[in-house]
């Protein structure tokens, strides 16, 4: 009985889910966009409050 016999058989490539790259690349780019929070704004560009007019 040669040596080969009693070891287990090895798959030659990975067990592959069934996800293509292009799915897979799109929830990344999903789940960066979700878990990325606002940018701050620019400082020139925040306004200060408009001032209410008071009623004569």
């Amino acid at each position: 009985m040669p040596a080969t016999e009693n070891q287990p058989q090895r798959r030659p490539y990975a067990v592959v889910a069934g996800v293509s790259m292009r799915d897979l690349l799109a929830s990344c780019a999903a789940a960066k966009a979700i878990s990325t929070p606002p940018r701050e704004p620019e400082p020139d560009t925040v306004r200060p409050p408009a001032e209410h007019r008071h009623a004569a």
